[in-house]
């Protein structure tokens, strides 16, 4: 089994171009040439003939960050995270032993738009704590084959400290794949390096990813170029190290330039691993191979978990039946980590009248499993969740920190509890950092059923709805932390009761469990109650040293209850950042605009854009981390010979700048 046929079939599939979030129904389809999309490529020679339509066949040996003309667009700009591993929440989850590499196609390879889409239905994922390595997967022979992420999808991950890999798919020759292709990868040039090795350094290093995932499945080579190969790779690695990149190698290509899946680490393909970071270990694996293959590694200095043991869930997702024991057993040292293919089958599999909270009851069983208790794991379950086997990281580490909760897509977008616009959306880019353990609830009565919920929100696409009996004191653990405690701090709590009456508490641990699975030990704090959206500001009166845990208690004064969590925030001041300046319109045609600003000094989250119409209003257009936007089917309203803009910048706490504004003649 082998990974291209998939990715020639998914190549016409994906979102429609041109949408942008915030237009309230008037979204419409753009100009190919103003709106951006995510970037890919062929290393050097172009296929014979022309591209089919919406496809641009480029050069990555011709790039330049010079004259990309979406680099703006395109470069992330969320650094990587560091994390932390709390007590792990059960006993045989494991902190230090096999990790998740997750390969994804978020979109196809060309017309993926850059900045999100007027849709929420994507793959938003959040449940980032168990992965360790993403693969922007996609690529075919008709569209290009190395993929740069789109932007997006970086910031979220990096916001969660998962790094993120572009994607190099040399494809077989039965899916269109040339062997020129490999060769022009693996040129050498008159000092005998390879320039193509710099150029996806380049590429990583200014769109702001982190390496390359690198697979050759394009038969009819030697032992010459298996050689070049091995040297192409070694001087990536080398490239890509010194910039704080990695690479990924698949089991593909073999010592003597064939193609071989061997579904192990063995002497057939150990000079590829030993020149990359990592592999990915193809579907043909036993027992006894990753038993061999762990070893193997060892014995060549490396760690067993630098080899992710491919998991194809495409098809079948928590239906697959894998031989769990082989890769992560639950009474002894796990044998390799895991690399899923395809796990966007949680929203794939569903029908086309999938929601948003559709997909994240599936998304939630495939993490979490079927208790959708992290910390009451069923270790008898056909599928295994990762959950099960592996500790959730946080980077939840420096004050202030705030969250709404924002899965990154929604129906529509919120600010302050109130819709400034209705039209749905999606972009990964405005995900906020989520709770790692979806969801720990820890009660001596009936479970309550915790699900993020799109029907209303304080910020952003959605809130936490906690919906229930609550027949007895019931406590939600929200987020593993190190947030330092000095006499300034306090905790903001922004929620509401839809139906029943509760009684809310902040929960704050200052130590961790002293055994895995174990509750944290929680000082509770009263927060006080009303109608409505209400933010409560807890003092915490007594605690030292650093929190590790926030979580709240609920208690029904009559029920059954119905209660949201539209906001959280740890602080010890309030900060406002400055205004960004120089909004302008860089490009237009009709009502598609392009616009850039200069960024706000200081600290900023992300950037917001509106439109102000004549009476007064302001309509949500979207948000982006970037410094440049695009806005299709915009027209005049009411009358007006100008639209009006305003951009403004949103700190950590959601506190938002003074605006920068500009017009656009019609």
């Amino acid at each position: 089994m082998n990974l291209s046929r998939r990715t020639v079939l998914l190549a016409g599939a994906g979102v429609a171009a041109g949408l942008v979030p915030g237009l309230a129904g008037r979204a419409v389809a753009a100009t190919r040439d103003l709106q951006p999309y995510a970037s890919y490529w062929y290393p050097d020679s172009l296929p014979a003939g022309t591209p089919g339509t919406g496809i641009t066949w480029r050069s990555l040996k011709t790039w330049s960050a010079a004259t990309d003309a979406d680099l703006a667009f395109n470069a992330a700009s969320v650094p990587l995270a560091a994390r932390i591993t709390p007590t792990p929440a059960n006993t045989t989850a494991r902190a230090d032993q096999a990790r998740i590499q997750s390969l994804v196609s978020f979109g196809p390879t060309a017309s993926n738009p850059s900045q999100g889409a007027a849709t929420a239905d994507y793959y938003a994922l959040t449940h980032w704590a168990y992965v360790d390595e993403l693969i922007f997967w996609g690529g075919s022979s008709g569209e290009g084959l190395i993929l740069a992420p789109n932007a997006p999808v970086v910031d979220a991950a990096h916001r969660h400290g998962v790094p993120v890999l572009g994607n190099v798919f040399l494809p077989p020759v039965a899916y269109g794949g040339q062997l020129q292709w490999t060769r022009d990868l693996v040129q050498k040039d008159a000092t005998g390096h390879y320039p193509l090795a710099a150029q996806l350094v380049a590429v990583a290093e200014a769109y702001g990813f982190d390496g390359w995932f690198v697979n050759a499945e394009t038969s009819g080579g030697n032992a010459a170029l298996a050689t070049d190969m091995v040297g192409f790779l070694k001087e990536l690695k080398a490239l890509g190290t010194a910039k704080g990149q990695r690479v990924t190698w698949y089991d593909s290509m073999t010592v003597g330039g064939s193609v071989s899946w061997q579904g192990a680490l063995n002497s057939q393909n150990q000079p590829f691993f030993q020149s990359a970071d990592s592999m990915f270990i193809d579907f043909r694996w036993s027992a006894t191979t990753l038993a061999s293959s762990g070893t193997l590694a060892q014995q060549l200095g490396r760690s067993r978990y630098e080899l992710w043991t491919g998991v194809d869930v495409e098809a079948s997702g928590t239906s697959k039946s894998v031989n769990w024991n082989a890769i992560v057993p639950t009474t002894a040292a796990h044998v390799t980590s895991i690399g899923f293919y395809r796990p966007e089958w949680t929203r794939n599999h569903l029908p086309a009248s999938r929601t948003p909270g559709d997909f994240h009851a599936s998304d939630d069983l495939f993490w979490t499993g079927a208790t959708l208790d992290p910390s009451k794991p069923n270790l008898t379950a056909t599928w295994r969740a990762p959950a099960v086997s592996v500790a959730d990281r946080s980077t939840v580490t420096s004050v202030p920190f705030a969250t709404a909760f924002n899965t990154g897509h929604g129906l529509k977008w919120y600010e302050d509890g109130a819709a400034t616009s209705d039209a749905a959306w999606n972009h990964l880019g405005l995900q906020d950092r989520l709770p790692s353990r979806r969801w720990v609830v820890r009660t001596e009565g009936q479970r309550p059923t915790v699900t993020f919920d799109f029907a209303d929100a304080w910020r952003g696409g959605n809130s936490v709805l906690v919906d229930g009996a609550l027949d007895a004191p019931t406590t939600l653990d929200l987020y593993g932390t190190r947030l330092p405690l000095c006499a300034d701090t306090v905790v903001e709590l922004t929620h509401r009761a839809d139906s029943g009456s509760v009684q809310v508490e902040l929960a704050v641990a200052t130590a961790e469990p002293e055994t895995a699975g174990g509750e944290p030990p929680y000082t509770y704090f009263p927060v006080s109650t009303g109608d409505g959206w209400e933010t409560s500001t807890v003092r915490l009166t007594g605690l030292t040293g650093e929190i590790r845990a926030l979580g709240v208690r609920l208690t029904a004064t009559s029920g059954p209850v119905r209660w949201r969590l539209g906001g959280l925030a740890v602080r010890d001041e309030v900060v406002t950042p400055a205004e960004p300046t120089g909004l302008r319109v860089t490009d237009a045609d009709t009502g598609n605009l392009r616009f850039a600003w200069d960024g706000a000094p200081g600290p900023v989250r992300h950037y917001e854009l509106y439109r102000t119409l004549p009476d007064g209003t302001r309509r949500f257009l979207g948000g982006t981390c970037q410094r440049a936007f695009y806005v299709g089917g915009l027209v005049p309203e009411q009358g007006e010979t100008a639209a009006r803009f305003e951009l403004r910048a949103v700190g950590e706490l959601f506190t938002v700048s003074n605006p920068s504004t500009t017009t656009h003649t019609w």
